[in-house]
């Protein structure tokens, strides 16, 4: 386990703050992966602004999720699977590990294909070869993990989130967003069943389950177990800025994606997809700007498949209490992202339907969390509160009940 930081109730409170600065950031590197991409930028490019507001409350959401996955963490000294871990039977807990395996599958799908398909769009790299470079450089990134401990992986992570903001929001210094359009995106309305599809997708990108699992594990791995309810309080009040920090970081991001594509990219034939949407950009904003754009999508593919391997290690750590190292799982997950791109399947299609399959799996992640975070048995005197309880119970059932109309819908043809 990684050395952790010394933060105590009597350090200064500016410096106990920074020292705790990190693995939220390194969290909310799932919250602007590719997927986050190819499904902010269709919403845009299809609709406008009419879907702005599911990216406002799934950022919400994600500010209450990733602070309670925390707090789980540095309270129990535990990641969330290992809790669950210890809980299920050996039955249900395979099933529940094999679940979360799919959840963390569909991600790097995701995230390998982003990083190929900027590979390709700055060097026109054939696709599965683009792959297979995203995965040796991802191993690269996980060696700093293994080799120089977490906090400089969090460094280089941080480092990739800025070229991610650079590369996202640039794009909007150089087109009109309409406010009168923007301000009515976010009032909640949906426009047909393909419109449901993509908010689902938008919420899957956004709300991660793999992010979930692996926030509580980094948090505990950066501060250790504490019995001392003083360090505690002061963990938790700097991981609130922490957590608030990166998340409003990450939902900026996201944001501008909507808005640079619904500005600039609608009713220009194919920018739902991200090299349409690529070569939109260039042709309307310049080379220089989808430059920019292609890089940070290659800094996104790169940062969050290494992430991502990091949480599915975690995942089957804790539920299987199998330690695979994480340059060998690497390995071995990056195979069917590579299927998928050999076989020639559409990749912003498939990025798409991956942030669908994330979406069906945040309840299997969410409720547990809620559950645990809110059991005075598990959190003792830092149970979460009524409001922080409901909150979690709220948005949970909001996850659910939109993920029943999507099936409702498509089953209907409506």
């Amino acid at each position: 386990m990684p050395k952790s930081s010394v933060l105590t109730p009597t350090s200064h409170p500016a410096r106990a703050t920074l020292l705790a600065l990190g693995p939220a950031f390194v969290a909310a590197i799932a919250y602007v992966d590719p997927g986050n991409v190819a499904a902010n930028l269709t919403a845009g490019a299809r609709y406008g602004y009419l879907l702005l507001w599911v990216l406002i409350v799934a950022n919400a959401i994600a500010v209450l999720v990733q602070y309670q996955s925390a707090k789980l963490g540095i309270v129990t000294g535990r990641s969330l699977p290992e809790l669950l871990g210890e809980r299920l039977r050996d039955a249900p807990r395979r099933a529940y590990w094999i679940q979360a395996e799919l959840v963390a599958a569909a991600t790097d799908i995701a995230e390998v294909l982003g990083g190929a398909i900027a590979l390709h769009l700055l060097f026109g790299i054939p696709l599965l070869l683009g792959g297979v470079i995203v995965g040796i450089a991802s191993m690269v990134l996980l060696s700093v993990q293994s080799r120089r401990g977490q906090r400089s992986f969090e460094l280089v992570i941080i480092v990739l989130l800025g070229v991610i903001v650079v590369g996202f929001v640039t794009g909007l210094l150089f087109t009109g967003v309409d406010p009168a359009e923007a301000v009515a995106g976010i009032v909640p309305r949906f426009q047909g069943t393909d419109s449901v599809l993509l908010a689902t997708s938008m919420l899957g990108a956004t709300v991660m389950p793999h992010a979930i699992y692996l926030h509580s594990a980094l948090a505990r791995d950066r501060h250790g177990e504490s019995h001392d309810p003083g360090r505690i309080r002061s963990l938790l009040r700097a991981t609130r800025w922490d957590v608030g920090g990166a998340l409003f970081v990450a939902g900026a991001v996201n944001i501008s994606m909507l808005l640079l594509a619904a500005s600039a990219l609608r009713g220009i034939d194919g920018t739902d997809s991200i090299e349409g949407a690529h070569a939109a950009v260039v042709a309307t904003l310049g080379p220089a700007v989808g430059i920019i754009f292609a890089i940070g999508l290659l800094a996104s593919g790169l940062a969050s498949t290494s992430v991502g391997t990091y949480a599915g290690s975690a995942i089957m750590g804790g539920l299987l209490k199998v330690r695979v190292p994480l340059l060998a799982r690497r390995v071995i997950t990056l195979i069917p992202a590579l299927v998928v791109l050999g076989i020639g399947f559409d990749p912003t299609r498939a990025l798409v339907l991956s942030q669908v399959v994330l979406s069906f799996g945040i309840p299997f992640a969410l409720i547990p969390l809620v559950f645990l975070a809110s059991s005075k048995k598990v959190m003792g005197e830092f149970v979460n509160r009524p409001w922080l309880r409901i909150a979690g119970w709220a948005s949970a059932g909001l996850i659910t009940v939109l993920n029943v109309l999507l099936i409702v819908l498509v089953v209907s043809g409506t």
